[in-house]
């Protein structure tokens, strides 16, 4: 079980990492946008991360749900997964973005990405808080 356990944390904490960069990345994507017309490689840095962190954040799920079952599902664990579910929704979120912005479409200003960026943190440290003081 440790394995699943290992995995689990590894495929987060990859996750995580797109979470927080992509809709950053995005914010410079436009500018770049903006400065040459069309997409230069930061776009296409940007799409690579969001697809490579995609299939590490699948991983991270169901390794989660799998540990979850082993655990038996205590209270604090269903606030855990709930946020983990809301925090999935903020990522298909960033990914309608990121191929809005592959089309050259940018329609959200630099402050709406800024605090959509922020509002991943806030998740992610609910989702801490839940893990560590385990409320229920």
């Amino acid at each position: 079980m440790a394995w699943v356990k290992i995995i689990h944390i590894l495929c987060v904490m990859g996750w995580m990492t797109s979470i927080f960069a992509v809709p950053r990345a995005l914010i410079y994507w436009k500018r770049e946008h903006a400065r040459l017309g069309e997409n230069g490689p930061l776009g296409d840095l940007t799409f690579r991360l969001y697809r490579f962190s995609f299939g590490l954040g699948v991983i991270a799920i169901v390794t989660g749900l799998w540990y979850g079952t082993w655990l038996g599902w205590p209270a604090w664990l269903h606030l855990k997964a709930t946020l983990v579910l809301v925090l999935a929704a903020h990522y298909l979120w960033t990914g309608k973005l990121v191929r809005r912005a592959q089309a050259g479409e940018f329609r959200e200003s630099d402050m709406f990405l800024r605090i959509f960026n922020e509002v991943s943190v806030f998740i992610v440290i609910a989702v801490l808080w839940a893990v560590v003081a385990q409320p229920f």
